[in-house]
């Protein structure tokens, strides 16, 4: 299996393209990991990969979207997206996830990344705005990966994206990226509607025979202001998933990656181990995508790594989130987010200006972590070395699970189920 996907990398991506992800991706982003280990080490604090939603634009308007589409038109300005990206490299990162809206909709998007040769960046994106001509200039520019999100068929993607003919048009930028022998990702959020479609082999073989180089199965979130929880998945559902992932890495040519689970197949939360932290269109720092208050900004006067290293804020947040759980605190305990941004007087970063009502009156949802359930861990010896060099804990849970600040009963039990129990207050 390894020498056939090594294979696939050769053959089937530019060869420039495939030094610029080892190098770039691979080497730099290995380096910028290490340096947050030594960070950490010495109570210092920098996140070695950022989440940055470049635009709030979107010509899609799918269920459960957290991200303001509908609202006037903000994206960050060119200056302050490079200073960023700059104060990050300096720091020792290498590797950037773009994201939406539709970072495609952001008409200085190539300015950007041409303007950053030394760092490589994944652009999630529903494929739309992905001409042969954007494709080219994406393989002229050779430190990028688009990832691609597909919902499901031609129906479901239909219903589930809010809009006609989705799937065709997602399927041909997608195509046009292939085409051009781009580095190109196809990412799913699992849920009921496309479970049984998408969690299957056949669908891992028909990305393989298109030339698609890597998936990713992320879990539906029940969040944002139109939630719909019923398309959230059982524990059952995630733990079949997380079952599938590790077959596939053993059995099929395609780089598969998570999110949400170490070497052993330990539970994680990427923001409670500080591993990302994630900037909005307006320039807000938040913990994550999916839990959208801040104290702080990109805009501050004060240097951006003074900006991480300082915030009360986030580092409360990661202590919160890993003495209450190894999995999504926005999904188990959105009282205990609730009382953290009282506490700082955290703003709400929308611009709905709803966050908070969102919040209260969110029900406890069950997310990857199953303390009653055996953990399922890596069986390609791969994926087991390069999680246990890169993709851990870091110590945080190890240091902050037995705190008791914020503690219930019911902290070290799963959610009920997916029965949607409202929590008391």
């Amino acid at each position: 299996m390894y020498f056939r996907m090594a294979k696939r990398m050769l053959l089937e991506t530019d060869k420039r393209l495939l030094w610029k992800l080892f190098w770039n991706m691979g080497i730099k982003g290995l380096g910028s990991v290490q340096k947050h280990k030594k960070r950490l080490k010495n109570g210092q604090f920098f996140p070695p990969y950022l989440y940055i939603s470049i635009i709030n634009s979107c010509n899609l308007r799918c269920q459960g979207c957290w991200v303001d589409v509908a609202h006037k038109q903000q994206k960050i300005d060119v200056d302050a997206l490079n200073r960023t990206i700059r104060t990050a490299k300096k720091m020792g990162n290498s590797f950037f996830g773009l994201l939406g809206g539709e970072p495609f909709m952001h008409k200085e998007l190539f300015e950007v990344l041409e303007a950053h040769p030394d760092a490589y960046f994944q652009v999630f994106t529903n494929g739309h705005f992905i001409t042969d001509k954007v494709a080219k200039r994406l393989r002229k520019c050779g430190n990028v990966t688009p990832l691609v999100s597909v919902e499901g068929s031609e129906i479901i993607s239909d219903q589930r994206r809010g809009k006609e003919g989705v799937y065709s048009d997602t399927m041909r930028g997608l195509q046009n990226c292939l085409d051009n022998r781009v580095m190109t990702g196809v990412c799913t959020s699992l849920c009921q509607t496309n479970y049984e479609d998408l969690l299957t082999e056949k669908w891992v073989d028909r990305l393989i025979e298109m030339g698609v180089l890597y998936t990713w199965f992320h879990i539906y979130r029940p969040v944002g202001p139109e939630s719909t929880p019923e398309l959230a998945l059982s524990p059952e559902q995630q733990r079949k998933a997380r079952e599938f992932v590790v077959e596939m890495r053993c059995k099929k040519p395609i780089i598969v990656i998570d999110a949400y689970y170490d070497a052993d197949g330990q539970a994680l939360c990427p923001a409670a181990t500080g591993f990302t932290h994630h900037i909005n269109p307006w320039g807000d720092i938040e913990p994550c995508p999916v839990i959208q208050f801040s104290k702080e900004s990109i805009h501050d006067e004060r240097p951006l790594d003074v900006v991480f290293n300082e915030s009360e804020f986030l580092r409360d947040f990661r202590k919160m989130a890993a003495s209450s759980t190894r999995g999504c605190i926005a999904l188990e305990r959105p009282d205990l987010i609730e009382a953290l941004v009282n506490r700082h007087d955290a703003s709400d970063a929308t611009a709905r200006k709803t966050a908070m009502a969102e919040l209260q009156a969110a029900a406890r949802h069950p997310s990857q972590y199953a303390p009653d359930m055996e953990p399922i861990p890596e069986r390609s010896w791969a994926y087991r070395i390069a999680k246990k060099i890169a993709y851990h804990e870091y110590g945080v849970y190890r240091q902050n699970f037995d705190a008791e600040q914020w503690q219930d009963p019911q902290d070290h039990a799963p959610p009920p189920s997916n029965d949607l129990v409202q929590i008391g207050r």
